[in-house]
């Protein structure tokens, strides 16, 4: 059994970077975060207790308000550098493939920001020595940090703020772990996810719309680490950090007060316009309890 003090099925969310988010008490959220994001407060829901096994009960992290994200001078797209660059990486089926093309919509209408698809790479790319066979699974696995550093990092667009590469592979982060969702590193504005853990798409429409609801939310994560936006320790939040699939899964993809205030700084989104668009998006694409909260914080948002 590979095992290190790491948890033993563990999704990398940001493995590279420090963690945290807003864990201070109802008044002092008020004073941290700009008064339209504090309208949202009563919309979402606190974090209780860990349960032994989940992200916060294996990492301790220190938390970080709005106003402490602003003051380290957060990574942050540019005029000439403020495209998300999509890679893909291998082989899709056609299904696959829709489930790249609507990760990469809404992704565009997530950050508010220009997303364009790269020509795929074949697996090829992947030397021996940064691919496995899982010893007890029997799994094929390609490295994340190859990917990070080998593959994407040499080929960093001049526009790029990210670039993000998405494979039908499965991942593992090197010695001591089993698989990874998701990787990605703030410093070189690289990021990679997997679906081959997502279920399969082709199987039903119920199966093709939980593995798009898992790739959005694995993309969108990794996404905000990129944007110096850290683990949420505060709010059932998208930026929360996860230890396995039950604990990913019961995570909203909706992002907290106090992440959705460090995207919209971070990016310049207009948080109304950019409900509308997620509402739409998720209306056309079947997410019906995603669509339901957009709505009421939009509601927010909206006069009168």
């Amino acid at each position: 059994m590979l095992r290190t003090r790491l948890p033993l099925l563990s999704i990398v969310c940001g493995l590279l970077l420090s963690v945290g988010c807003a864990e201070a008490g109802d008044s002092a959220d008020k004073l941290m975060l700009p008064a339209k994001f504090r309208k949202l407060l009563p919309l979402h829901t606190k974090l209780g207790k860990p349960k032994p096994g989940e992200w916060l009960a294996e990492h301790e992290e220190s938390g970080q308000t709005f106003r402490q994200y602003v003051a380290v001078g957060p990574v942050k797209p540019t005029k000439g550098r403020n495209v998300i660059y999509i890679q893909p990486l291998g082989d899709f089926t056609k299904t696959q493939r829709k489930i790249l093309d609507l990760t990469t919509e809404f992704m565009g209408i997530y950050f508010d920001l220009p997303v364009k698809v790269r020509e795929g790479l074949p697996l090829s790319e992947i030397p021996a020595k940064a691919q496995r066979t899982h010893p007890t699974w029997g799994d094929k696995q390609i490295l994340s940090t190859y990917v990070l550093y080998d593959v994407l990092k040499p080929r960093l667009p001049k526009d790029a703020c990210v670039s993000l590469a998405l494979t039908a592979s499965d991942l593992w982060p090197g010695k001591g772990w089993n698989f990874v969702f998701g990787q990605a590193s703030l410093r070189e504005r690289v990021g990679v996810w997997s679906i081959y853990r997502n279920g399969d798409p082709d199987e039903s429409d119920a199966s093709f719309l939980l593995c798009l609801r898992r790739t959005i939310k694995t993309a969108t994560h990794e996404t905000g680490h990129m944007f110096s936006m850290k683990h949420c320790t505060a709010y059932e939040c998208n930026m929360c950090g996860s230890n396995h699939r039950v604990e990913s899964d019961s995570q909203p993809q909706a992002l907290c007060p106090h992440c959705l205030a460090k995207l919209c700084y971070a990016t310049g989104a207009d948080p109304r316009k950019r409900y509308e668009k997620l509402i739409a998006f998720c209306k056309a694409n079947g997410l019906d309890t995603e669509q339901a909260f957009f709505e009421k914080s939009l509601a927010v948002f909206s006069p009168g």
